[in-house]
């Protein structure tokens, strides 16, 4: 029995000997029922009147002290200083107790008695010893610097208290601490379709304690857009079978909360899924569906012989003017979504009115998830929103002439997506009091186009940042592009992320591409790679420039578990 647990039962029997009828004979012994593990003392051992002092006062014995200080100086335990009185020759020698009453015989109870060495050691230090009860306190206090002092070493080897039973804003000087963060694509590294990929679970493992707290800062990151950040964090903690909150979930909606200038505006929402919901979630305040426009306005949609009207119907026309058209992901009715939203554009709000075709520029335009295609459960890749907004693009360029603009693409492979993951992995560091910068990101996708691309993308602009705090860099750069535009932009774009984000503290982001979703590795490569390589293999939006560079992977491993294994091996990290 440890010395705590030793102190506490002593404290325990003096409080419960205080407790009893002090009338009851010193010398009866305590019943079985008094504390558990079976440690039992006389209560005379532990308790007597005081004859002098207020009335109803008790002191501790000499022996009780003297036990104290045995157990706590010496580390003795109980079973070594008591013994109980089982033996049924041992009960036949000894004469049963006379109760008060006479003629009426007290059978004897079953209890603990010092041993013979430990009375001589008592009475040999019974004489300089009187505490009283109201004193209590200061055993208390004389419990705890005991306590402290024999856990100190022990504490410095563990860590603090908090750490090891995962709370959060703790952190322990026994585990290493990491410089950098893990950016997890879901659909094709994690799932396929409802399907977990069956390395996925195995990767998670290393990645928690037997607390289930991170090791590391975790974000996951898809372009999926149909549902709540916390119903997706729910679906990841059933799947993975670790907990994880909303705010390491990063949805393809998600930066939309950054662009506030939107939020006052009444905005056209497209979709599936709580698409009103996840816009009031974003922070949008006056929100209209498809369904709601349709329904105030029947004639528009016509496609679809068995939804046409029935009968000649007026516009009711009880909604407020579009000002804006926010894209959450793909549709279920594409016909039906294309149709309202050229409307909704070339009418600039106003579906009562004519279509002009001449109206430039055209109503503020946010997409989210670019995403040409995803992997599902089926064998080859489905289409995803990507190819929507190419529907949407091409259809709006044959009618007017002119592309589509978006002020605000997001969702991977842009930037800001990945700016926000930043944000939040920096924020996990935060919350777990780690003094350490996160200085290295490793983005882990399954395709070419969105994740890589994203992933290097964003690479490339934190090389930038660092090199523009160094002059000769900045010359270097003007000398090599001929140009010195690039650097004002990158600067409005680091005042845009100061004042919501705050500056990244990464200086790197390396992808690292796994084999179990949209990429092939078996697929083949075009010879001519200069005259169709951009049909063949640039499956990103229109509005990101291709470039080779960008869609080269850092690493490219079999699985998600692999990816682990080769991050934890490049930043020579052992979890423990």
């Amino acid at each position: 029995m440890s010395v705590k647990e030793t102190v506490m039962w002593a404290l325990f029997l003096c409080a419960r000997a205080c407790r009893s009828d002090p009338r009851r004979s010193s010398c009866a012994p305590v019943s079985r029922e008094a504390p558990p593990r079976c440690l039992k003392w006389q209560r005379g051992l532990l308790l007597r009147r005081c004859r002098c002092g207020s009335s109803g006062s008790f002191r501790l014995s000499c022996g009780s002290e003297t036990l104290l200080l045995l157990i706590c100086r010496h580390r003795v335990s109980p079973s070594q200083i008591i013994r109980e009185k089982t033996s049924e020759e041992e009960k036949k020698k000894k004469k049963p107790h006379t109760s008060r009453s006479p003629g009426k015989a007290r059978p004897e109870r079953a209890g603990f008695r010092l041993r013979a060495g430990s009375i001589c050691f008592l009475f040999f230090l019974s004489f300089s010893f009187s505490v009283t009860v109201n004193k209590m306190r200061g055993l208390l206090s004389f419990y705890r610097g005991l306590h402290t002092l024999s856990n100190r070493q022990a504490r410095r080897k563990a860590g603090t208290v908090g750490s090891r039973c995962g709370f959060c804003g703790t952190h322990s000087n026994s585990k290493p601490q990491p410089r950098f963060g893990l950016l997890f694509d879901i659909d094709g590294v994690l799932v396929r379709g409802r399907m977990p990929i069956p390395a996925a679970k195995k990767s998670f493992e290393k990645l928690v304690d037997s607390q289930g707290q991170f090791l590391v800062p975790v974000v996951f990151v898809t372009n999926a857009g149909n549902c709540l950040r916390q119903t997706k964090a729910d679906q990841l903690s059933h799947i993975l079978g670790v907990p994880i909150t909303q705010d390491q979930v990063i949805m393809s909606h998600s930066p939309l909360r950054m662009l506030k200038k939107f939020h006052d505006k009444c905005v056209l929402v497209s979709g599936q899924g709580p698409v009103l919901e996840i816009a009031k979630n974003v922070g949008f305040k006056n929100v209209v569906s498809i369904d709601m426009l349709r329904e105030s306005f029947p004639l528009l949609d016509m496609v679809d012989h068995n939804r046409r009207p029935k009968l000649p119907s007026n516009p009711i026309g009880n909604l407020p003017k579009v000002e804006a058209v926010v894209l959450f992901g793909e549709p279920i009715r594409w016909e039906t979504n294309l149709q309202l939203i050229v409307d909704v554009l070339l009418t600039n709000g106003n579906l009562g009115s004519v279509h002009n075709t001449q109206n430039n520029p055209h109503l503020p335009l946010l997409a989210c998830n670019m995403d040409l295609m995803w992997m599902a459960e089926a064998h080859s890749p489905r289409f995803g929103h990507g190819t929507f907004l190419v529907c949407l693009e091409n259809i709006f360029k044959k009618i007017t002439g002119k592309d589509l603009k978006y002020d605000a693409l997001m969702g991977k492979p842009s930037e800001l997506t990945y700016h926000f993951a930043e944000y939040l992995i920096r924020s996990q560091a935060m919350q777990r009091q780690w003094k350490l910068p996160i200085t290295s990101l490793y983005a882990i996708g399954d395709n070419l186009m969105t994740d890589i691309y994203g992933a290097n993308l964003y690479n490339r602009y934190l090389e930038e940042r660092v090199a523009r705090k160094n002059p000769k860099a900045i010359a270097k750069m003007v000398a090599a592009t001929g140009s010195s535009t690039a650097v004002p932009q990158e600067e409005e774009m680091d005042n845009l992320l100061e004042s919501e984000l705050a500056l990244p503290s990464a200086t790197s982001c390396k992808s690292v591409l796994v084999c179990t979703g949209v990429y092939n590795p078996n697929a083949a490569v075009p010879s001519d790679a200069n005259d169709c390589i951009k049909e063949t293999v640039f499956h990103g939006h229109r509005d990101f420039r291709f470039d080779p560079a960008l869609v080269e992977p850092g690493f490219i491993v079999h699985d998600v578990a692999d990816a682990v294994d080769l991050i934890f091996e490049q930043e020579k990290f052992v979890p423990q």
